[in-house]
């Protein structure tokens, strides 16, 4: 049943003059990026070490200074994972891991071992405090839940003296903090400060989790601006902020408690993580962003934010995701559409940015003007991508719905008169699957063809490909290393030919429901400089991958043998 009255409100919390309200966020917080960790235990599939490597990458070039690295006392996966970064020096000097562990003497000396011969390193011990949680779980009185923390305070201490080569943070989290009785959670995270004894030159860390968002982003402000007033050594402590999306408010409660005196904000690029996920990095911190604050992070090349994180959790980036998502910037309406043609004529470079549904330029984040354009041309033209799937079974992404779409509008516009469906689908082969007319006379064709992974953790790439290109005068032989199999075919190419070829986008559809349902590919790359959009169908979806690269990259070489 459906039944409201099985709930009882949060409480309000009693904090007398609050000032958030009438404070503005100026400047960045300290941020922590949590994927390996959080993001990482939400998934389906636990990342291998190898897609770790990748996210640890991208963290890296834009711009992290703290990144957790995982729970190596409860992951040998972790574990080896953190030793990787250390023992082949992966950890840039100005970048500090961290290490999440629970408040118990095995997991605290397990951790440290992970992390010997780090330069610095935050421990991020834990404990549960709140009622439900101490009632039921734990089954302990508040005494008991302060002696756990004060015990595990004492160990991470205990076991960093080990180790003096290694510059220690600790770090302590009352986990569940937005569940627990505020003066609670000051008076068990003063315990652990009296053990740990922070001095203004050498700083704890206090990390508040919304381990549950329990209630509105205004009711967790006032949470940490009761405790930042009430903890002691206040100057001596980094307040930070781990917030959770169970109500959609993680963002929004995250910068209320940047407003409320908190310093760092714990997250994960695109806010996957348990549940509804954690606070999304890159949402507040583009927030920040296009309110002119510096976010201390490199947002630039969206492309590759959202491709590598789609890569490594096997979670697609909403098209509506605020910010990345791929039709953000994209407006079907015809007023809307006119609307920022009009406010694109006049916007001046190097001017402040005031264009009308786009609350920052596009071209910051790597997208550009086209892609509006071109989306809001197919105003009254959707049915192109409809008749193609209904009548002919060729189910297209977006940005390929775009190409064709405006391949079909160029032809209409050409013949002065109605497209039927014959003609959008030869217009499709005839552009994208076949385009002869733009085709070499030494027509290269995708031949035989072998894949081989590579294994091993210091191994720089991890596919091998050998393939032959047939063509009327012979056959020839390139060989490939790339990520994956099409950046190995893509390398081979390039060095074959002599070219730089770049994938722009990808993707790969089923075309049928049936056992004989065959595959089909589109790609768009970038060929010194140049974009090539074309697709293939194959049984298999490698072939047709290979096809469609190999069809682009034909249309170069018929260009340039026709320029030359």
């Amino acid at each position: 049943m459906f039944d409201h009255t099985k709930y009882q409100p949060f409480p309000a919390i009693k904090l007398q003059n609050r000032t958030w309200p009438q404070n503005q966020i100026t400047q960045a917080p300290l941020w922590c990026a949590v994927d390996l960790r959080d993001g990482n235990q939400a998934l389906v599939e636990p990342m291998s070490v190898l897609e770790k490597q990748k996210i640890w990458g991208l963290l890296i070039d834009m711009g992290f200074k703290h990144i957790e690295v995982g729970f190596p006392s409860a992951s040998q996966t972790d574990f080896d994972f953190v030793r990787w970064l250390i023992e082949e020096d992966q950890i840039p000097s100005d970048v500090t891991i961290q290490a999440l562990v629970q408040a118990r003497d095995a997991l605290i000396e397990r951790t440290y071992e992970a992390l010997k011969g780090a330069k610095q390193a935050i421990v991020h011990v834990y404990n549960s405090t709140s009622p439900t949680q101490r009632n039921k779980v734990f089954k302990q009185d508040k005494q008991g839940i302060i002696n756990i923390a004060i015990n595990g305070a004492k160990k991470v201490q205990q076991e960093s003296e080990k180790y003096p080569d290694t510059q220690w943070t600790f770090q302590y989290s009352p986990e569940s903090f937005s569940s627990t009785e505020v003066e609670f959670a000051v008076e068990v995270s003063d315990a652990v400060m009296n053990i740990w004894q922070p001095s203004a030159d050498k700083k704890a860390i206090i990390n508040l989790p919304a381990t549950v968002e329990c209630a509105g982003p205004n009711v967790f402000a006032d949470q940490v601006e009761y405790f930042c007033q009430h903890i002691k050594q206040r100057n001596s402590i980094i307040i930070s902020i781990h917030t959770h999306n169970d109500r959609g408010c993680a963002v929004a409660a995250a910068e209320m408690a940047i407003l409320a005196g908190a310093d760092r904000i714990e997250g994960t690029l695109m806010g996957n993580g348990e549940r509804t996920g954690n606070m999304d990095i890159v949402t507040m911190a583009m927030n920040l962003y296009s309110q002119g604050i510096d976010p201390q992070l490199d947002l630039s090349d969206a492309a590759r934010i959202t491709n590598t994180v789609e890569a490594c959790t096997k979670i697609a980036t909403h098209p509506r995701h605020p910010w990345m998502g791929e039709l953000v910037y994209t407006a079907f309406s015809g007023s809307h559409q006119d609307a920022i043609k009009k406010c694109l004529a006049i916007q001046e470079d190097n001017a402040t940015w005031d264009v009308a549904y786009l609350p920052i330029d596009p071209k910051d984040i790597g997208r550009d003007y086209q892609s509006v354009i071109r989306i809001n041309s197919q105003s009254g033209k959707g049915g192109v991508a409809y008749i193609l799937e209904s009548e002919f079974g060729i189910i297209m992404p977006r940005w390929m719905q775009i190409e064709v779409s405006v391949a079909v509008q160029k032809h209409s516009e050409k013949m002065e008169g109605e497209v039927n469906a014959e003609d959008i689908h030869q217009i499709f082969q005839r552009q994208f699957v076949k385009p002869s007319h733009h085709m070499p006379d030494e027509y290269y064709q995708l031949g035989d063809y072998q894949v081989q992974r590579q294994q091993g953790l210091s191994q720089h790439h991890k596919e091998h490909i050998q393939a032959n290109l047939n063509t009327p005068q012979g056959c020839h032989e390139i060989t490939g290393y790339g990520d994956g199999a099409l950046q190995a075919f893509c390398q081979g190419l390039s060095q074959y030919f002599n070219i730089e070829i770049d994938i722009v986008q990808f993707a790969q559809e089923s075309q049928g429901r049936h056992s004989d349902a065959q595959a089909m590919a589109f790609v768009q790359l970038k060929i010194n400089g140049n974009r090539y959009t074309c697709a293939a169908k194959q049984q298999d979806s490698l072939g047709a991958s290979l096809m469609a690269i190999l069809q682009a990259t034909n249309m170069y070489l018929g260009q340039q043998k026709k320029a030359a």
